[in-house]
């Protein structure tokens, strides 16, 4: 049970109750689209899509969904990179009962922003952030190190992540959007502001 429990995180509604270093809130916090944001911090922006597939959503995800147990999901996986670097993993699941009325354009996203989608329907509403401190073990957390490992890129195997999700709502659908930032992303804050 305890290895469970270290493959699952604690999210909070104050991004204060991570631990976050003080760089890392400036990512996590703030309303806005984060692909805007990163946009404003870099001369180049783009969208690496990993994956989009049926999948089983996380244990940790399946409350947030409202599933009672991890289920069959809709997940895309992608790598927002600044500069050619990636700077954050994104991960996201759509519950099987959305349909193509709920979120019109996400089986088609490709290589876009997701985010941009989002911030641009007047019709999705936004829930509330909650962040998270991810441990080597959780599966967010696995899985960003290996999209990385495949990029030539590390980080290394006992540094924490911080992650941010939030669940947006269209008509009867529900998406939750989970954000973890990579170290390079304090590099962005630190030499490229606008």
């Amino acid at each position: 049970m305890k290895g469970q429990s270290l493959r699952q995180a604690n999210w909070h509604g104050h991004v204060l109750a991570t631990n976050a270093p003080h760089p890392y809130r400036h990512w996590l916090t703030g309303g806005g689209s984060l692909t805007a944001k990163l946009k404003a911090h870099s001369d180049a922006f783009r969208v690496q899509l990993l994956r989009q597939d049926t999948a089983i959503c996380l244990a940790d995800e399946a409350n947030a969904i409202g599933y009672h147990r991890p289920g069959r999901v809709w997940e895309r996986e992608v790598l927002l990179r600044c500069d050619n670097t990636p700077v954050v993993f994104a991960h996201t699941v759509v519950p099987m009962s959305a349909d193509a009325s709920d979120w019109p354009l996400f089986s088609a996203l490709g290589e876009r922003s997701l985010g941009s989608t989002l911030f641009g329907d007047p019709r999705v509403r936004r829930g509330e952030l909650h962040y998270a401190r991810l441990r080597a073990t959780h599966p967010l957390a696995m899985r960003a190190r290996a999209a990385l490992a495949a990029q030539g890129a590390e980080v290394p195997a006992d540094a924490l992540l911080y992650a941010r999700r939030c669940l947006y709502q269209r008509r009867e659908g529900t998406l939750l959007v989970t954000e973890v930032f990579l170290p390079p992303v304090l590099k962005l804050h630190r030499n490229n502001v606008k």
